[in-house]
């Protein structure tokens, strides 16, 4: 199932799923006598790659799923309990968001612009609630080392005590995560720190598992800018990555609901 979704996702994913559409229009322009279909199909395809790569549009696929749950900025409260009158969260939970493991590169450049910001709000809120510890979570899908070892690396560059950093080192999506670590920790509140666009996939598949996850929100994808920015009106492939996110997200989310409601769900 894992490699079948691996497999079949990015087929939905914008640019692919565009370029699909493109290609199929030209075959039938080109290679039959259905003109208007292949119009259509052509049509289609550039309106959609115009969209999926405009930052107004990709903006309101992002902006329902990263506003869900504010950042966690006021961190005194959890020196003191944690939600529902439990003891304060001893643990930050860090999940993975990809990595090129490459011995010839420092740790932070082997990670991905995602996975570093989920590590460096890891340690922020680790150096802001003091007896805390990490655990960092990811595995070597697709890859020679864990994702979890080299973010465990730059958590160590970042300030971290090796003693204070534990390794979840097999898991290879979110749902393996959520399995892993609640196997680890029991049912416990931890905070729980992904990128905001993942962040209410993440939530729901840890709250299914028993954990009692605190949001804390990371590398946002929709952010405002302060002034009129021009380059916001032109199609960019920032936004196309936006877009990914976001399908990518409302896929899972979708899936979740599906094991749910069909018979023999989970």
């Amino acid at each position: 199932m894992f490699l079948l979704k691996k497999i079949v996702a990015p087929f939905l994913y914008p640019l692919p799923l565009c370029l699909w559409i493109l290609l199929l229009g030209l075959v039938i322009l080109w290679g039959t006598r259905r003109q208007r279909l292949g119009k259509a199909l052509v049509t289609l395809g550039t309106v959609l790659l115009f969209l999926l790569s405009s930052y107004f549009f990709t903006s309101q696929l992002t902006q329902p799923l990263e506003q869900q749950y504010p950042p966690l900025l006021q961190t005194q409260a959890l020196s003191r309990e944690g939600s529902g009158g439990d003891p304060s969260p001893a643990w930050i939970v860090v999940l993975g968001g990809g990595a090129v493991s490459d011995p010839s590169l420092p740790a932070n450049s082997q990670l991905n612009r995602i996975s570093l910001s989920r590590v460096v709000e890891g340690v922020r809120l680790y150096h802001s609630l003091p007896g805390r510890k990490l655990l960092l979570s990811g595995g070597a899908v697709f890859n020679t080392e864990p994702e979890a070892k080299i973010m465990g690396q730059v958590a160590r560059l970042l300030g971290v005590n090796a003693a204070d950093i534990l390794l979840e080192p097999d898991s290879r999506d979110t749902g393996e995560q959520a399995e892993f670590i609640a196997r680890m920790l029991g049912r416990k509140t931890v905070i729980l720190v992904t990128s905001a666009v993942h962040l209410p996939r993440a939530m729901r598949l840890f709250e299914n598992r028993g954990l009692r996850p605190i949001p804390a929100p990371t590398a946002y994808e929709s952010l405002q800018p302060a002034q009129f920015c021009p380059a916001m009106f032109f199609p960019n492939p920032a936004s196309l990555t936006r877009a990914e996110s976001a399908i990518h997200e409302y896929l899972g989310l979708t899936w979740i609901w599906l094991r749910r409601t069909l018979p023999g769900g989970g």
